[in-house]
């Protein structure tokens, strides 16, 4: 794989990332640049490493992950997106003062991992390929904290506007991405 196919490959695989980020950004009452990054590099690191992941998987049992990674993807999408939907909810628009300057790190894992499950799969396919796998990893990595740190800075600007139906918008697109996994599976 060329140099340019390696960047496409790691910007496409950020963009869940990217969407998800906006909606986190949006969520919190004026997350600092810090945050941003935190959000960035947690994305990043796990976005990297699920590749890795995929690709020792596709070494042994390649059917099997191909199987059920889209099953895993939209359960834990939609588990999430429906807590913010509900949490999002259960406010009002003044609570957008109350909104927490920062999210929780196994919370940034999970939805993180949610987001990466393609790149599992995408990791999979790889095996199969003469691609370098740790240079693709880390592109993918490096891509995703870039698109999620720009996210979640996009997602400040945002939350204002929006109020607490920043938090409800970012379940709907964690459901939504969670559905679109599911369908593109279904839909060959």
């Amino acid at each position: 794989m060329n140099l340019s196919a390696t960047i496409l490959l790691a910007f496409g695989m950020s963009m869940d990332a990217f969407a998800v980020s906006i909606s986190k950004g949006a969520s919190l009452h004026k997350p600092k640049f810090s945050e941003a990054l935190r959000t960035g590099l947690i994305f990043g690191c796990v976005e990297a490493i699920t590749p890795l992941i995929g690709w020792g998987m596709g070494m042994l049992a390649s059917q099997f992950v191909l199987e059920w990674n889209h099953w895993i993807a939209f359960v834990l999408l939609v588990f999430l997106g429906s807590r913010m939907l509900i949490e999002g909810w259960r406010g009002n628009d003044d609570s957008r003062e109350k909104a927490p300057n920062r999210h929780g790190f196994w919370l940034l894992v999970t939805t993180a991992i949610a987001t990466s499950l393609d790149a599992m799969a995408v990791g999979v396919g790889l095996a199969f390929l003469q691609v370098n796998i740790i240079y693709t990893a880390l592109a993918i990595g490096c891509a995703t904290l870039v698109m999620t740190t720009i996210g979640m800075m996009v997602g400040r600007y945002i939350g204002p506007l929006l109020g607490k139906r920043a938090e409800m918008l970012g379940g709907i697109v964690l459901i939504g991405i969670g559905v679109q996994i599911l369908w593109s599976h279904f839909s060959g």
